[in-house]
């Protein structure tokens, strides 16, 4: 490609990969990283465990170490970008610097939804996203003897299990009837219903918050029934939002984050964006979809990267996620939303290992697994296939999952 300027904010896993793969695909231009934190890009998962129960520093957490930047030519600025300027093909500063680009990428991520409630902005009430977020938490946890985590989604599960580690006593609530209800079967909530309670969470559903108690530091919470949860550090992991302000402000499409095309293109040819930012079309699926996944965050910026430097690339590859609570690994492989059927390999009910397959219409679409990696191995594999494997050789243990991804008579028509 011609030698432009490439121009990313937003350090991000889909930032640093453009980073390599704008050079891998040929591109000679400038390359300009703008994020607002000190940190280089780095890894964002672990924030709620390793870093948050200090088995980690952020060092350790980079996703690149900076004689990479330095190797790819990168020029990273520490800087929050407040307004695009398409006509003139700028970005301007926060502190009134304007930096021209050639093509844009906007890699700008997601933020913690916040609570609307009366004592929300309380000391010792946090929210975890960002390095920042887990150093705050992490100050002060040796004279933490309760926490209460609302929500018991990925983040406030893995935040209840890392506090657990430290030996802190924790309450997580869950205004739904089931932890995880949004993302699993009935099954697999279930069983991380069980382990956390067996690892002495004090594991609330159905129940609403009415506001956070304290004068300057927090004390407890206050549940919409009366009770008080007492905690001397409240940690809210209650969602998030997709960072699409810059992107609607310049007139760009924008709904449920950054609208953009296979490719990776807004609705302006020069502008582009990624990862928890963007939503997407995906075909595998069959409708638009806003990931908040590292996997894929890195393969929306392969895309970009690609279809910056003149290649046909398109968003293609099966959405995967992890989740690490105490001594579980979760895998999952693909999309759950609209299955018609679950097949279980092993007990969720006993023991900490087991695969949950999803089927609609017979057709595998995705797979939760626990400690369960050939299951989950297995499922990327027969999902990007489009296989319908037979249930009863799906739920036997003893049969062999290649078999099944030899069964020419399991593909789906």
């Amino acid at each position: 490609m011609d030698a432009e300027r490439v121009v990313i904010v937003g350090a991000s896993h889909a930032a640093a990969q453009l980073c390599g793969s704008l050079r891998q695909h040929g591109c000679e231009g400038e390359i300009e990283l703008i994020g607002d934190e000190p940190s280089l890009p780095y890894q964002r998962p672990p924030l709620s465990k390793a870093l948050l129960s200090g088995e980690s520093t952020l060092d350790d957490l980079l996703i690149r170490k900076p004689e990479f930047y330095e190797k790819q030519r990168v020029a990273f600025r520490r800087g929050r970008v407040t307004r695009i300027d398409r006509a003139s093909g700028v970005v301007e500063l926060e502190d009134g610097a304007v930096v021209r680009y050639d093509r844009l990428v906007l890699c700008t991520g997601a933020r913690a939804r916040r609570l609307e409630l009366p004592g929300a902005d309380l000391t010792g009430v946090h929210y975890l996203r960002d390095a920042a977020d887990a150093a705050a938490i992490r100050s002060g946890l040796d004279g933490v003897g309760r926490a209460v985590v609302i929500g018991a989604g990925y983040i406030g599960l893995e935040a209840a299990a890392s506090l657990r580690k430290l030996g802190i006593a924790v309450s997580a609530l869950e205004m739904a009837d089931r932890v995880l209800q949004r993302v699993t079967a009935p099954e697999v909530s279930a069983f991380y219903d069980r382990v956390h309670r067996e690892e002495g969470v004090d594991l609330r559903l159905g129940v609403g918050v009415a506001a956070i108690e304290g004068d300057d530091h927090v004390t407890g919470v206050r549940l919409t029934d009366g009770d008080v949860v007492p905690a001397d550090r409240v940690i809210v992991g209650v969602g998030v939002v997709p960072n699409v302000e810059l992107a609607r402000d310049a007139g760009l499409a924008v709904d449920d984050g950054i609208v953009i095309d296979a490719h990776g293109r807004t609705d302006d040819p020069c502008v582009f964006a990624a990862g928890d930012c963007a939503n997407y079309p995906d075909g595998r699926y069959g409708r638009r979809l806003r990931l908040e996944a590292v996997s894929s965050a890195v393969e929306q910026a392969k895309t970009v990267a690609a279809t910056i430097c003149g290649k046909d690339a398109a968003i293609s590859a099966l959405p995967w996620f992890w989740s690490d609570q105490y001594d579980l690994k979760l895998q999952i492989a693909g999309l759950s939303g609209g299955y018609d059927e679950v097949v279980l390999r092993g007990d969720p009910s006993t023991g900490r290992d087991f695969a949950c397959f999803y089927l609609a219409d017979g057709r595998l679409i995705a797979a939760d697994c626990v400690n369960r990696a050939q299951e989950f191995m297995f499922a990327k594999r027969a999902i990007t296939m489009g296989l319908a494997p037979d249930r009863a050789a799906l739920t036997d243990p003893e049969t062999a999952l290649a078999e099944l991804l030899r069964a020419p008579s399991v593909v789906a028509g």
